[in-house]
Protein backbone atom coordinates (compact mmCIF):
# COMPACT_ATOMS: atom_id res chain seq x y z
CA UNK A 1 0.00 0.00 0.00
CA UNK A 2 1.12 3.18 -0.77
CA UNK A 3 2.02 5.07 2.63
CA UNK A 4 1.03 9.02 1.58
CA UNK A 5 -2.35 7.31 -0.27
CA UNK A 6 -2.88 5.93 3.35
CA UNK A 7 -1.82 8.73 5.35
CA UNK A 8 -4.39 10.73 3.30
CA UNK A 9 -7.01 8.16 2.96
CA UNK A 10 -9.13 9.83 5.90
CA UNK A 11 -8.48 13.47 4.92
CA UNK A 12 -12.25 13.73 4.94
CA UNK A 13 -12.08 13.55 8.44
CA UNK A 14 -8.96 14.54 9.67
CA UNK A 15 -9.41 17.97 7.84
CA UNK A 16 -11.82 19.70 10.14
CA UNK A 17 -9.97 17.52 13.45
CA UNK A 18 -6.82 19.01 13.33
CA UNK A 19 -8.81 22.33 12.74
CA UNK A 20 -10.80 22.25 15.50
CA UNK A 21 -7.44 21.07 17.43
CA UNK A 22 -5.62 24.02 16.15
CA UNK A 23 -8.30 26.20 17.68
CA UNK A 24 -8.04 24.12 21.39
CA UNK A 25 -3.96 24.20 21.00
CA UNK A 26 -3.29 28.41 19.93
CA UNK A 27 -4.76 30.28 22.86
CA UNK A 28 -2.79 27.46 24.84
CA UNK A 29 0.67 27.29 23.53
CA UNK A 30 0.70 31.00 24.44
CA UNK A 31 -1.21 30.72 27.88
CA UNK A 32 1.73 27.81 28.96
CA UNK A 33 4.13 30.19 27.71
CA UNK A 34 3.07 32.68 29.74
CA UNK A 35 2.45 30.09 32.49
CA UNK A 36 6.18 29.05 32.21
CA UNK A 37 7.90 32.71 31.91
CA UNK A 38 8.84 32.40 28.66
CA UNK A 39 8.59 33.96 25.20
CA UNK A 40 5.32 33.37 23.33
CA UNK A 41 6.91 32.70 20.67
CA UNK A 42 8.40 29.70 22.45
CA UNK A 43 5.18 28.33 23.14
CA UNK A 44 3.63 28.51 19.66
CA UNK A 45 7.42 26.59 18.52
CA UNK A 46 6.64 23.37 20.48
CA UNK A 47 2.92 23.61 19.25
CA UNK A 48 4.38 23.22 15.91
CA UNK A 49 7.20 20.47 16.54
CA UNK A 50 4.72 18.60 18.42
CA UNK A 51 1.83 18.68 15.35
CA UNK A 52 4.12 18.15 12.62
CA UNK A 53 7.63 16.10 14.05
CA UNK A 54 6.49 14.35 16.87
CA UNK A 55 3.14 13.35 14.43
CA UNK A 56 5.12 12.11 11.56
CA UNK A 57 7.00 9.59 13.90
CA UNK A 58 4.68 8.76 16.43
CA UNK A 59 2.38 5.56 15.43
CA UNK A 60 -0.37 7.25 18.04
CA UNK A 61 -2.96 7.91 15.49
CA UNK A 62 -5.16 9.84 17.49
CA UNK A 63 -2.31 11.68 20.62
CA UNK A 64 -1.78 15.08 20.06
CA UNK A 65 1.34 16.49 21.16
CA UNK A 66 2.84 20.24 22.44
CA UNK A 67 3.98 22.44 25.49
CA UNK A 68 2.08 20.81 28.56
CA UNK A 69 1.16 22.64 31.60
CA UNK A 70 1.87 19.86 33.93
CA UNK A 71 5.74 21.04 32.73
CA UNK A 72 5.34 24.99 33.42
CA UNK A 73 6.10 25.30 36.85
CA UNK A 74 9.60 22.90 36.25
CA UNK A 75 10.20 25.41 33.02
CA UNK A 76 9.76 28.71 35.28
CA UNK A 77 12.24 27.12 37.99
CA UNK A 78 14.27 26.10 35.57
CA UNK A 79 14.37 29.21 34.29
CA UNK A 80 14.93 31.33 37.61
CA UNK A 81 17.72 28.86 38.38
CA UNK A 82 19.78 28.86 35.20
CA UNK A 83 19.12 32.24 33.96
CA UNK A 84 18.95 31.98 30.64
CA UNK A 85 16.74 30.98 28.21
CA UNK A 86 19.56 30.05 25.80
CA UNK A 87 21.14 27.94 28.37
CA UNK A 88 17.58 26.42 28.90
CA UNK A 89 17.66 24.90 25.61
CA UNK A 90 20.44 22.68 26.47
CA UNK A 91 18.04 20.77 28.65
CA UNK A 92 15.57 20.68 26.79
CA UNK A 93 18.48 19.24 24.48
CA UNK A 94 19.06 16.63 26.80
CA UNK A 95 15.85 15.69 27.90
CA UNK A 96 15.19 14.65 23.96
CA UNK A 97 18.29 12.76 23.87
CA UNK A 98 17.25 11.13 27.09
CA UNK A 99 14.21 10.01 25.75
CA UNK A 100 15.31 8.84 22.62
CA UNK A 101 17.67 6.61 24.69
CA UNK A 102 14.79 5.37 26.69
CA UNK A 103 12.68 4.72 23.61
CA UNK A 104 15.55 2.77 22.18
CA UNK A 105 16.22 0.72 25.72
CA UNK A 106 12.20 -0.03 25.23
CA UNK A 107 11.37 1.31 28.59
CA UNK A 108 8.03 2.39 27.58
CA UNK A 109 6.50 0.43 30.79
CA UNK A 110 8.12 2.76 33.45
CA UNK A 111 4.97 4.26 34.22
CA UNK A 112 3.62 1.41 35.28
CA UNK A 113 5.64 1.35 38.43
CA UNK A 114 4.14 4.85 39.69
CA UNK A 115 1.25 4.69 41.93
CA UNK A 116 -2.04 6.46 40.18
CA UNK A 117 -2.18 8.48 43.50
CA UNK A 118 1.47 9.65 43.19
CA UNK A 119 1.05 10.67 39.64
CA UNK A 120 -2.71 12.39 40.60
CA UNK A 121 -0.54 14.19 43.39
CA UNK A 122 1.54 15.45 40.53
CA UNK A 123 -1.13 16.75 38.43
CA UNK A 124 -3.06 18.09 41.50
CA UNK A 125 0.05 20.05 42.60
CA UNK A 126 1.11 21.33 39.42
CA UNK A 127 -2.64 22.78 39.38
CA UNK A 128 -2.04 24.73 42.50
CA UNK A 129 1.05 26.16 41.47
CA UNK A 130 -0.95 27.16 38.31
CA UNK A 131 -3.48 28.98 40.03
CA UNK A 132 -1.09 30.70 42.11
CA UNK A 133 1.44 32.24 39.17
CA UNK A 134 -1.62 33.23 37.24
CA UNK A 135 -3.33 35.49 39.88
CA UNK A 136 -0.80 38.00 39.20
CA UNK A 137 -1.45 38.23 35.79
CA UNK A 138 -4.95 38.14 36.34
CA UNK A 139 -5.38 41.46 38.73
CA UNK A 140 -3.00 43.06 36.11
CA UNK A 141 0.41 42.70 38.48
CA UNK A 142 3.12 40.65 36.91
CA UNK A 143 5.85 42.09 37.68
CA UNK A 144 7.23 39.16 40.03
CA UNK A 145 8.02 35.98 37.83
CA UNK A 146 10.59 34.13 40.80
CA UNK A 147 7.33 31.76 41.52
CA UNK A 148 6.91 32.03 45.24
CA UNK A 149 3.74 31.87 47.40
CA UNK A 150 3.90 35.63 47.71
CA UNK A 151 3.16 35.46 44.06
CA UNK A 152 -0.77 34.86 45.57
CA UNK A 153 0.18 38.70 47.27
CA UNK A 154 3.15 39.60 45.10
CA UNK A 155 4.19 42.68 47.22
CA UNK A 156 5.61 40.81 50.29
CA UNK A 157 4.68 38.71 54.00
CA UNK A 158 6.03 40.93 56.06
CA UNK A 159 2.46 42.57 57.70
CA UNK A 160 -1.03 42.79 56.77
CA UNK A 161 -0.47 45.57 54.97
CA UNK A 162 2.17 45.04 52.51
CA UNK A 163 -0.61 41.57 52.08
CA UNK A 164 -3.75 43.85 51.11
CA UNK A 165 -1.72 45.62 48.59
CA UNK A 166 -2.67 44.15 45.52
CA UNK A 167 -6.22 45.22 46.40
CA UNK A 168 -4.81 48.89 45.06
CA UNK A 169 -3.00 47.60 42.18
CA UNK A 170 -6.07 45.67 40.51
CA UNK A 171 -6.15 47.02 36.68
CA UNK A 172 -9.92 46.98 36.56
CA UNK A 173 -10.04 46.45 32.61
CA UNK A 174 -7.52 43.43 33.13
CA UNK A 175 -9.51 41.80 36.07
CA UNK A 176 -12.86 42.33 34.00
CA UNK A 177 -11.28 40.09 31.10
CA UNK A 178 -10.87 37.58 33.37
CA UNK A 179 -13.81 37.32 34.78
CA UNK A 180 -15.66 37.54 31.63
CA UNK A 181 -13.15 34.53 30.48
CA UNK A 182 -14.08 32.85 33.13
CA UNK A 183 -17.43 32.92 32.99
CA UNK A 184 -17.26 32.11 29.25
CA UNK A 185 -15.43 28.90 29.80
CA UNK A 186 -17.52 27.86 32.60
CA UNK A 187 -20.94 28.59 30.56
CA UNK A 188 -19.65 26.80 27.62
CA UNK A 189 -19.40 23.62 29.40
CA UNK A 190 -22.63 23.57 29.51
CA UNK A 191 -24.93 20.71 28.18
CA UNK A 192 -27.24 23.54 26.37
CA UNK A 193 -24.20 25.36 24.71
CA UNK A 194 -21.73 22.10 24.68
CA UNK A 195 -24.02 19.98 22.26
CA UNK A 196 -25.32 23.08 20.42
CA UNK A 197 -21.78 24.72 19.29
CA UNK A 198 -20.06 21.53 19.78
CA UNK A 199 -16.37 21.45 17.93
CA UNK A 200 -16.00 25.56 18.93
CA UNK A 201 -13.81 25.40 22.09
CA UNK A 202 -14.55 27.77 24.63
CA UNK A 203 -11.06 28.78 25.29
CA UNK A 204 -10.88 30.30 21.89
CA UNK A 205 -14.07 31.83 22.44
CA UNK A 206 -13.29 33.50 25.65
CA UNK A 207 -10.15 35.03 23.47
CA UNK A 208 -12.05 36.72 20.99
CA UNK A 209 -14.41 37.97 23.06
CA UNK A 210 -11.67 39.69 25.61
CA UNK A 211 -10.07 40.69 22.35
CA UNK A 212 -13.09 42.61 20.77
CA UNK A 213 -13.90 43.88 24.28
CA UNK A 214 -10.83 45.32 24.48
CA UNK A 215 -10.95 46.85 21.07
CA UNK A 216 -13.97 48.61 21.96
CA UNK A 217 -12.43 50.00 24.95
CA UNK A 218 -9.83 50.97 23.54
CA UNK A 219 -11.32 52.74 20.56
CA UNK A 220 -13.65 54.51 22.66
CA UNK A 221 -10.54 55.83 24.56
CA UNK A 222 -12.21 54.01 27.68
CA UNK A 223 -10.09 53.98 31.12
CA UNK A 224 -10.67 50.10 31.15
CA UNK A 225 -8.44 50.06 27.83
CA UNK A 226 -5.75 47.29 28.48
CA UNK A 227 -2.75 48.61 27.69
CA UNK A 228 0.23 47.06 25.76
CA UNK A 229 2.67 45.70 28.39
CA UNK A 230 -0.54 43.36 29.82
CA UNK A 231 -1.03 42.28 26.24
CA UNK A 232 0.71 38.86 24.05
CA UNK A 233 3.64 40.61 23.10
CA UNK A 234 4.64 38.60 20.11
CA UNK A 235 6.94 39.95 17.92
CA UNK A 236 6.15 40.69 13.91
CA UNK A 237 8.84 40.11 10.91
CA UNK A 238 8.95 42.08 7.67
CA UNK A 239 10.78 39.69 5.87
CA UNK A 240 11.76 35.67 5.81
CA UNK A 241 15.22 36.69 7.03
CA UNK A 242 14.02 38.56 10.36
CA UNK A 243 11.08 35.63 10.86
CA UNK A 244 13.48 33.20 11.07
CA UNK A 245 16.35 35.46 13.10
CA UNK A 246 13.14 35.21 15.79
CA UNK A 247 14.35 31.81 16.72
CA UNK A 248 16.43 31.43 19.75
CA UNK A 249 19.57 29.07 19.45
CA UNK A 250 20.91 27.38 22.60
CA UNK A 251 24.27 28.12 24.25
CA UNK A 252 26.12 24.87 24.17
CA UNK A 253 27.99 26.39 27.23
CA UNK A 254 25.08 24.76 28.91
CA UNK A 255 25.94 21.11 28.71
CA UNK A 256 28.93 22.11 30.95
CA UNK A 257 26.30 23.77 33.63
CA UNK A 258 25.81 21.35 36.44
CA UNK A 259 22.27 22.93 36.81
CA UNK A 260 21.23 22.49 32.99
CA UNK A 261 22.11 18.63 33.14
CA UNK A 262 20.11 17.85 36.14
CA UNK A 263 17.27 20.14 34.53
CA UNK A 264 17.53 18.08 31.20
CA UNK A 265 17.24 14.74 33.13
CA UNK A 266 13.99 15.67 35.51
CA UNK A 267 12.34 17.36 32.36
CA UNK A 268 12.66 14.00 30.29
CA UNK A 269 11.58 11.93 33.43
CA UNK A 270 8.25 13.75 33.67
CA UNK A 271 7.60 15.11 30.38
CA UNK A 272 7.98 10.96 29.57
CA UNK A 273 5.32 10.11 32.62
CA UNK A 274 3.12 12.75 31.18
CA UNK A 275 3.36 11.41 27.61
CA UNK A 276 2.62 7.79 29.00
CA UNK A 277 -0.10 8.29 30.88
CA UNK A 278 -1.85 10.67 27.97
CA UNK A 279 -0.94 7.65 25.57
CA UNK A 280 -2.55 5.27 27.62
CA UNK A 281 -5.94 7.39 28.26
CA UNK A 282 -6.07 8.15 24.14
CA UNK A 283 -5.37 4.41 23.86
CA UNK A 284 -8.50 4.04 25.46
CA UNK A 285 -10.72 6.80 24.25
CA UNK A 286 -9.86 5.17 20.65
CA UNK A 287 -13.06 3.83 19.21
CA UNK A 288 -10.91 1.47 16.87
CA UNK A 289 -9.20 0.51 20.26
CA UNK A 290 -5.76 0.72 18.66
CA UNK A 291 -2.61 -0.07 20.64
CA UNK A 292 0.17 2.63 20.57
CA UNK A 293 3.56 1.20 20.87
CA UNK A 294 5.19 3.60 24.13
CA UNK A 295 8.59 2.86 23.03
CA UNK A 296 8.25 4.25 19.82
CA UNK A 297 6.11 6.98 21.15
CA UNK A 298 9.37 7.81 23.77
CA UNK A 299 11.72 7.91 20.41
CA UNK A 300 9.42 10.06 18.65
CA UNK A 301 9.13 12.44 21.71
CA UNK A 302 12.86 12.50 22.19
CA UNK A 303 13.46 13.69 18.58
CA UNK A 304 10.43 16.35 19.17
CA UNK A 305 11.93 17.38 22.27
CA UNK A 306 15.74 17.72 20.77
CA UNK A 307 14.29 19.67 17.47
CA UNK A 308 12.32 21.86 20.38
CA UNK A 309 15.49 22.80 21.84
CA UNK A 310 17.37 23.43 18.47
CA UNK A 311 15.15 25.95 17.53
CA UNK A 312 13.82 27.99 20.88
CA UNK A 313 10.59 25.83 21.88
CA UNK A 314 9.47 24.46 25.40
CA UNK A 315 9.45 20.95 26.26
CA UNK A 316 6.75 19.09 24.85
CA UNK A 317 4.57 15.79 25.88
CA UNK A 318 1.58 14.00 24.62
CA UNK A 319 -1.56 16.52 25.82
CA UNK A 320 -4.41 15.30 26.92
CA UNK A 321 -6.50 18.09 26.49
CA UNK A 322 -5.67 18.61 22.67
CA UNK A 323 -5.84 14.61 22.46
CA UNK A 324 -9.22 14.38 23.44
CA UNK A 325 -10.45 17.24 21.09
CA UNK A 326 -8.95 15.09 18.93
CA UNK A 327 -10.79 12.08 19.48
CA UNK A 328 -13.95 14.13 19.96
CA UNK A 329 -13.67 15.87 16.62
CA UNK A 330 -13.45 12.47 14.94
CA UNK A 331 -9.88 12.55 13.75
CA UNK A 332 -9.16 8.88 12.22
CA UNK A 333 -5.35 9.47 11.87
CA UNK A 334 -2.51 11.30 13.11
CA UNK A 335 -2.53 13.63 9.54
CA UNK A 336 -5.09 15.94 11.87
CA UNK A 337 -2.10 16.28 14.16
CA UNK A 338 -0.11 17.34 11.69
CA UNK A 339 -2.94 19.46 10.38
CA UNK A 340 -3.13 21.35 13.38
CA UNK A 341 0.95 21.79 13.71
CA UNK A 342 1.07 23.47 10.16
CA UNK A 343 -2.03 25.49 11.44
CA UNK A 344 0.14 27.36 14.02
CA UNK A 345 2.92 27.65 11.80
CA UNK A 346 0.62 29.69 9.45
CA UNK A 347 -1.08 31.94 11.89
CA UNK A 348 2.45 32.58 13.34
CA UNK A 349 3.79 33.81 10.14
CA UNK A 350 0.36 35.31 8.93
CA UNK A 351 -1.55 36.79 11.76
CA UNK A 352 1.24 37.35 14.33
CA UNK A 353 -0.44 41.09 14.94
CA UNK A 354 -3.92 39.45 15.75
CA UNK A 355 -2.00 37.59 18.16
CA UNK A 356 -0.81 40.43 19.91
CA UNK A 357 -4.69 41.85 20.58
CA UNK A 358 -4.54 39.27 23.09
CA UNK A 359 -4.76 40.40 26.65
CA UNK A 360 -3.01 37.82 29.30
CA UNK A 361 -5.49 37.98 31.53
CA UNK A 362 -7.41 36.40 29.05
CA UNK A 363 -5.05 33.49 28.67
CA UNK A 364 -4.43 33.64 32.94
CA UNK A 365 -8.27 32.74 32.99
CA UNK A 366 -7.22 29.61 31.00
CA UNK A 367 -5.03 28.38 33.21
CA UNK A 368 -6.71 29.23 35.95
CA UNK A 369 -9.87 26.75 34.73
CA UNK A 370 -7.15 24.30 33.52
CA UNK A 371 -5.42 24.45 37.17
CA UNK A 372 -8.91 23.86 38.86
CA UNK A 373 -9.49 21.16 36.68
CA UNK A 374 -6.81 19.27 38.20
CA UNK A 375 -6.58 20.34 41.69
CA UNK A 376 -10.35 20.64 42.05
CA UNK A 377 -11.89 19.71 45.42
CA UNK A 378 -13.52 16.44 44.31
CA UNK A 379 -10.07 14.93 43.90
CA UNK A 380 -9.26 15.27 47.58
CA UNK A 381 -12.56 13.92 48.63
CA UNK A 382 -12.14 11.07 46.37
CA UNK A 383 -8.53 9.92 47.80
CA UNK A 384 -9.91 10.47 51.35
CA UNK A 385 -12.48 8.13 50.24
CA UNK A 386 -10.21 5.78 49.06
CA UNK A 387 -8.60 5.32 52.04
CA UNK A 388 -5.07 5.59 53.59
CA UNK A 389 -2.99 3.27 50.80
CA UNK A 390 -4.41 5.73 48.70
CA UNK A 391 -4.10 8.93 50.48
CA UNK A 392 -0.92 9.29 52.14
CA UNK A 393 0.98 9.29 48.56
CA UNK A 394 -1.23 11.51 47.51
CA UNK A 395 -1.15 14.25 50.33
CA UNK A 396 2.59 13.61 50.78
CA UNK A 397 3.15 14.54 46.80
CA UNK A 398 1.06 17.65 47.10
CA UNK A 399 2.55 18.98 50.19
CA UNK A 400 6.39 18.35 49.19
CA UNK A 401 5.91 19.96 45.34
CA UNK A 402 4.15 23.03 47.26
CA UNK A 403 6.72 23.22 50.04
CA UNK A 404 9.72 22.93 47.19
CA UNK A 405 8.25 25.02 44.88
CA UNK A 406 6.47 27.61 46.54
CA UNK A 407 7.29 28.00 49.68
CA UNK A 408 11.08 27.66 48.95
CA UNK A 409 11.73 25.22 52.09
CA UNK A 410 14.87 24.03 51.23
CA UNK A 411 16.36 26.46 48.52
CA UNK A 412 18.61 23.70 47.21
CA UNK A 413 15.80 22.12 45.67
CA UNK A 414 14.58 24.94 44.11
CA UNK A 415 12.52 24.55 40.47
CA UNK A 416 13.08 20.44 41.29
CA UNK A 417 9.85 20.18 43.12
CA UNK A 418 8.23 17.73 40.86
CA UNK A 419 10.88 15.20 40.77
CA UNK A 420 11.55 15.48 44.89
CA UNK A 421 7.88 15.13 44.91
CA UNK A 422 7.40 12.27 42.80
CA UNK A 423 9.97 10.38 44.41
CA UNK A 424 8.45 11.37 48.12
CA UNK A 425 5.21 10.01 47.08
CA UNK A 426 6.59 6.73 45.35
CA UNK A 427 8.43 6.42 49.04
CA UNK A 428 5.63 6.97 50.84
CA UNK A 429 3.54 4.40 48.42
CA UNK A 430 6.46 1.70 49.12
CA UNK A 431 6.45 2.52 52.76
CA UNK A 432 2.69 2.21 53.31
CA UNK A 433 2.49 -1.33 51.61
CA UNK A 434 6.00 -2.52 53.15
CA UNK A 435 3.73 -1.50 56.37
CA UNK A 436 0.32 -3.46 55.49
CA UNK A 437 3.06 -6.61 54.33
CA UNK A 438 4.94 -6.62 57.59
CA UNK A 439 2.92 -10.17 58.31
CA UNK A 440 2.01 -11.13 54.50
CA UNK A 441 4.15 -11.55 51.50
CA UNK A 442 3.07 -11.10 47.97
CA UNK A 443 2.60 -14.18 45.49
CA UNK A 444 1.72 -14.56 41.88
CA UNK A 445 0.37 -18.10 40.68
CA UNK A 446 -0.06 -18.59 36.92
CA UNK A 447 -0.75 -22.24 35.71
CA UNK A 448 0.92 -22.99 32.47
CA UNK A 449 -1.64 -22.87 29.68
CA UNK A 450 -2.40 -23.47 26.39
CA UNK A 451 -4.70 -22.44 23.61
CA UNK A 452 -8.63 -23.33 24.99
CA UNK A 453 -7.74 -24.22 28.58
CA UNK A 454 -8.71 -23.07 31.59
CA UNK A 455 -6.82 -20.04 33.63
CA UNK A 456 -7.15 -19.52 37.11
CA UNK A 457 -5.27 -16.21 38.71
CA UNK A 458 -5.36 -16.48 42.64
CA UNK A 459 -4.52 -13.33 44.23
CA UNK A 460 -2.33 -13.10 47.33
CA UNK A 461 -3.62 -11.47 50.06
CA UNK A 462 -2.15 -8.24 49.95
CA UNK A 463 -2.02 -6.82 46.31
CA UNK A 464 -0.14 -3.59 45.57
CA UNK A 465 1.07 -1.35 43.01
CA UNK A 466 4.59 -3.22 42.60
CA UNK A 467 2.19 -6.08 41.21
CA UNK A 468 0.77 -3.67 38.81
CA UNK A 469 3.62 -4.34 35.85
CA UNK A 470 3.64 -8.20 36.04
CA UNK A 471 -0.33 -8.18 36.39
CA UNK A 472 -0.99 -6.50 33.43
CA UNK A 473 1.83 -8.72 31.47
CA UNK A 474 0.19 -11.83 32.14
CA UNK A 475 -3.71 -10.48 31.24
CA UNK A 476 -2.20 -9.02 28.03
CA UNK A 477 -0.79 -12.53 26.99
CA UNK A 478 -3.86 -14.55 27.65
CA UNK A 479 -4.48 -16.73 24.80
CA UNK A 480 -7.85 -16.10 23.10
CA UNK A 481 -10.95 -18.21 23.54
CA UNK A 482 -9.81 -19.53 26.56
CA UNK A 483 -11.43 -19.03 29.93
CA UNK A 484 -9.83 -17.06 32.40
CA UNK A 485 -10.57 -17.26 36.25
CA UNK A 486 -9.56 -14.53 38.71
CA UNK A 487 -9.91 -15.33 42.07
CA UNK A 488 -9.79 -12.83 45.27
CA UNK A 489 -11.47 -14.66 47.80
CA UNK A 490 -8.11 -14.78 50.15
CA UNK A 491 -7.11 -10.78 49.72
CA UNK A 492 -7.71 -8.75 51.72
CA UNK A 493 -6.54 -5.52 49.88
CA UNK A 494 -6.34 -4.91 46.54
CA UNK A 495 -4.52 -1.79 45.23
CA UNK A 496 -7.00 0.45 43.23
CA UNK A 497 -4.35 0.40 40.27
CA UNK A 498 -4.64 -3.23 40.11
CA UNK A 499 -8.54 -3.09 40.16
CA UNK A 500 -8.65 -0.39 37.28
CA UNK A 501 -6.52 -3.33 35.26
CA UNK A 502 -8.79 -5.77 36.06
CA UNK A 503 -11.85 -3.96 35.06
CA UNK A 504 -10.06 -2.74 31.98
CA UNK A 505 -9.18 -6.13 30.99
CA UNK A 506 -12.95 -7.03 31.84
CA UNK A 507 -14.72 -4.67 29.67
CA UNK A 508 -12.21 -4.13 26.34
CA UNK A 509 -9.69 -6.50 26.70
CA UNK A 510 -11.27 -9.99 27.38
CA UNK A 511 -14.12 -9.35 24.89
CA UNK A 512 -11.81 -8.34 21.89
CA UNK A 513 -9.98 -11.74 22.56
CA UNK A 514 -13.45 -14.08 23.21
CA UNK A 515 -11.99 -14.87 26.71
CA UNK A 516 -14.40 -16.68 28.85
CA UNK A 517 -14.24 -14.31 32.16
CA UNK A 518 -14.60 -15.21 35.80
CA UNK A 519 -14.04 -12.87 38.72
CA UNK A 520 -15.00 -14.78 42.08
CA UNK A 521 -14.15 -13.81 45.44
CA UNK A 522 -14.17 -9.83 45.08
CA UNK A 523 -15.36 -8.13 47.95
CA UNK A 524 -18.05 -5.16 48.03
CA UNK A 525 -15.20 -2.81 49.34
CA UNK A 526 -13.37 -3.23 46.02
CA UNK A 527 -16.36 -1.72 44.38
CA UNK A 528 -16.22 -4.67 41.85
CA UNK A 529 -18.81 -7.00 41.22
CA UNK A 530 -17.91 -10.67 41.08
CA UNK A 531 -18.62 -11.39 37.51
CA UNK A 532 -19.21 -14.46 35.35
CA UNK A 533 -19.11 -14.53 31.66
CA UNK A 534 -18.78 -17.88 30.19
CA UNK A 535 -20.73 -19.47 27.38
CA UNK A 536 -22.49 -23.05 28.24
CA UNK A 537 -20.57 -26.16 26.02
CA UNK A 538 -23.09 -28.62 25.00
Amino acid sequence: MNPKKNLFANLKSDLPSGLVVFLVALPLCLGIALASGAPFFSGIISGIVGGIVIGALSNSPLSVSGPAAGLAALVMGALVSIGDYSLFLCAVLIAGILQILLGLAKLGGIANYIPSSVIKGMLTSIGILIIAKQIPHAFGYDKDEKGNITELFPYGQEDMHELLQPLQHIEVGVFLICLLSIIIMVLWEKPFIKKRIKFVPGALVAVIVSVIINEIWIRTGSVLAVQNEHLVQIRVAKSAGEFFSFFTLPDFNGFLNSSVIVYGVIIALIASLETLLSIEAIDNLDPQRRVTNTNRELFAQGVGNTVAGLVGGLPVTSVIVRSSANVNSGAQSKLSTIIHGTLLLVSIILIPVLLNMIPLSSLAAILLITGYKLAKPSVFKNFWSAGKYQFVPFIVTVVVIIAVDLFKAIPVLSGKGLLVGVLSGIVAAIGAILYGNLKNSYFFHKEKHHEGDTIRMRLAEEVSFLNKAAIRQTLDHMPENSTVVIDASGTSYIDFDVLELIKEFRDIKAPLKDIQLQLVGFKEAYKMENYSHVQSVH
